[in-house]
């Protein structure tokens, strides 16, 4: 793992915003909301607490960490990130949703883009690949952890809880789950559109270890956070952190509103948006 600060993370955050906002745009389309709220922990999770062989990637995944990304919409962060780890160029980050891009909308494997491990985007499925991976890990006797980043709307999807069900009742503790708790989904509020309940009282019901992180857009809180539950892996249950984020974090006009769930910024709105987050380590 490379020797990141705090303070190297947030320029590295900053820089992360700006090449979502302008991918968005270039293309008019895609979902900056849930990337911008995103930016922190994956930046966090890439560059100061996972174990991998990046640039060099193979898909097997043995002797590295792995990371699954369920709620594939966020594709934007996702791809940012892996291309400042050194997956694949920065540059290719321009083609995003473009006609023959490697970069879908949406991850997928036909492309062969380095760092992605499954397709996703079709919700509630992105745990259950976690906890194979999680379960092959332990019949190779390879100690490294599976991380998998899921939506609080998706927790609506039914497979969730059943995944949920069996990585209990397997003892899969080499598994972090993360829910993005922002309280927005396309539609609207996840409690209008339908209330998710006591999602600790659920959780800890199902039979996992949760943590709660009440700032999801706080490097140093991430940071802390994954070391807490990196700490707990290794012992009877799963563990799952409630991550609270802001959708839209750091762009003012995007900031708390699903209306900015799936919808791309405007010339004003880009200039506005990156006016907010000044360069720091060069875009693409």
């Amino acid at each position: 793992m490379e020797s990141y600060t705090q303070t190297d993370l947030q320029r590295l955050v900053t820089q992360i915003r700006r090449d979502i906002v302008r991918m968005v745009h270039a293309c008019s389309s895609g979902h900056p909301g849930g990337s911008l709220g995103c930016t922190e922990f994956l930046a966090t999770l890439y560059f100061k607490h996972m174990t991998t062989k990046a640039p060099v990637f193979e898909m097997n995944g043995i002797g590295e960490d792995l990371f699954f990304l369920s709620n594939g919409h966020i594709s934007p962060v996702w791809y940012s990130v892996l291309a400042r780890k050194g997956y694949f160029e920065e540059s290719e980050l321009a083609t995003f949703r473009q006609i023959n891009s490697r970069l879908q909308g949406h991850p997928a494997t036909a492309e062969h883009l380095p760092g992605i491990r499954i397709a996703s985007g079709s919700l509630g499925q992105g745990l259950s690949a976690a906890i194979g991976a999680a379960q092959a890990k332990k019949l190779n006797q390879d100690p490294q952890l599976v991380f998998c980043l899921m939506g609080d709307g998706e927790l609506q999807e039914g497979q969730v809880w059943e995944a949920a069900m069996y990585a209990a009742a397997k003892k899969i503790n080499n598994l972090v789950a993360v829910v993005d708790w922002n309280g927005q989904q396309i539609d609207g509020s996840t409690q209008e559109v339908c209330d998710p309940g006591d999602l600790e009282a659920k959780w800890k019901a199902f039979g996992w270890e949760v943590l709660v992180l009440e700032n999801g857009n706080s490097v140093p809180d991430v940071d802390q956070t994954l070391s807490t539950a990196k700490n707990l892996t290794g012992k009877e249950k799963p563990v799952v952190i409630l991550m609270k984020t802001e959708m839209g974090h750091g762009v003012d006009f995007m900031m708390g509103s699903h209306a900015w769930h799936g919808k791309a910024p405007n010339d004003e709105q880009l200039a506005s948006a990156l006016e907010q987050n000044p360069e720091t380590l060069g875009d693409y």
